[in-house]
């Protein structure tokens, strides 16, 4: 593993051991070369996943960016990383098990979406804004009415 502060290939691992949901293995490296300390993770990878975007353009899956947009939504929430970390972890599992190796930008902030509404409402009507493209206030009256109104599905894709 490539130190991230020099470069250099000669770093060890001090430590390993899994994370709290076992889904990963945490490593704390250090450089014998620098002297620097960082963490790794190891997970398992079912497949390799490509996205496919709404414009037709093909990418990889970045989990990491799955992660970044999740702790957008929950940014100043009383929400555990744990309980992030968790539901990243489950939304790349129903991903990998899917049998697609192709899976569309839909179908993943559909997924976002489901997990984000059982974690925290301050985050699934901020993910919402931007996932289903709110451009007036109107937009957000709409969706917290249809969400305070009923208990009913909030995937409603003619908003979408």
């Amino acid at each position: 593993m490539r130190c991230p502060y020099c470069g250099s290939l000669a770093t060890q691992v001090k430590d390993s051991r899994p994370t709290e949901d076992s889904a990963a293995i945490r490593r704390r490296r250090v450089c014998p070369d620098c002297g620097g300390r960082f963490t790794t993770f190891e997970r398992v990878q079912l497949r390799e996943l490509t996205v496919l975007k709404k414009t037709g353009r093909r990418v990889p899956f970045d989990r990491d960016k799955l992660v970044r947009s999740v702790q957008v939504a929950l940014r100043k929430r009383p929400v555990e990383e744990e309980r992030i970390e968790r539901l990243v972890s489950g939304i790349v599992r129903r991903l990998e098990s899917q049998g697609e190796s192709e899976i569309s930008s839909d179908t993943i902030g559909k997924l976002v979406m489901e997990g984000l509404r059982t974690l925290d409402d301050v985050a699934y009507v901020r993910f919402a804004s931007v996932y289903r493209n709110f451009r007036e206030a109107k937009d957000f009256e709409e969706f917290l009415d249809a969400l305070s109104g009923h208990g009913g599905d909030m995937e409603d894709d003619s908003a979408v």
